[in-house]
Parts: structure tokens; C-alpha cells; sequence
């Protein structure tokens, strides 16, 4: 298994671009992010850049001296890998803690809690 490079939220961005819109030009992803936050070209293309060489993405030849870019990682181990390095650093891999802590720093509905308990009764089933 190779090292998990972590992207910075910056580059998580980009690759949530990507993996609804792959291939794309930097121009495209730049287009696609400005839609949401003040961020220059450069500062995009530097970030695919690092994106690049950290092996998260690939690029291929596109129209004149361009490239397009897609994700070389997927959407669903990447977020995985994410969640698991926050709740081992953060919460000390107690999952417990993490449930506790994001339902005591929210008002959870009557069918968040509802949905809550529906879950945890199917994890019990199948266990």
C-alpha cells in the first residue's frame, strides 16, 4: 500500500471539482471553484500543480498546449482516509466521542434522532 498523500482543503476542493466533472482544464476547474470563493487562476493552477505531483491527479494531453486533469484517486477512499485520520487524531480513534461531541454541539431534530436510531438498530442486526 503507498503512502496516503492528504490533500489540503484547498486541493479537496479540486478534487470534488473533478470527481463531478472529470477531465477538466485548469480554466474549468478554476471556473467551477470561483463560484464559490475568491481564488485567483494561479493560485488554482498552482494547487493542481501539487495535486500532481502528490500523485492525486493525472493529467493527459488536451486541446492545444493545455492538459485536462482527472482525479487518480477515488472519491469514496479518499473521503474514507480523511474521516479516518480526523477521528484518529481528533478523538482518538473513540468513534463514540465523535458521535457524542457532533450531537451535543447541534440541536438534532426529532427525525435526525429518529434516523439515528434506525441506523443503530440495523448495525445491531447485522452484527
Amino acid at each position: 500500500m503507498t503512502l496516503f498523500q492528504k490533500p489540503s482543503e484547498a486541493e479537496t476542493a479540486i478534487l470534488n471539482v473533478l470527481w463531478d466533472h472529470q477531465p477538466c482544464l485548469v480554466k474549468d476547474i478554476h471556473e467551477h471553484l470561483s463560484q464559490n470563493k475568491d481564488v485567483g487562476y494561479t493560485t488554482t493552477l498552482k494547487q493542481v500543480q501539487r495535486l500532481l505531483d502528490k500523485g492525486l491527479v493525472a493529467r493527459e494531453p488536451g486541446p492545444g498546449k493545455s492538459y485536462l486533469y482527472s482525479a487518480a484517486v477515488s472519491e469514496q477512499e479518499t473521503k474514507t482516509r480523511l474521516f479516518d485520520r480526523f477521528v484518529e487524531t481528533t478523538f482518538s480513534n473513540s468513534v463514540s466521542d465523535l458521535v457524542m461531541h457532533a450531537l451535543g454541539s447541534g440541536k438534532p431534530s426529532d427525525a435526525d434522532i429518529e434516523q439515528i436510531k434506525q441506523f443503530l438498530e440495523n448495525l445491531e442486526r447485522q452484527q
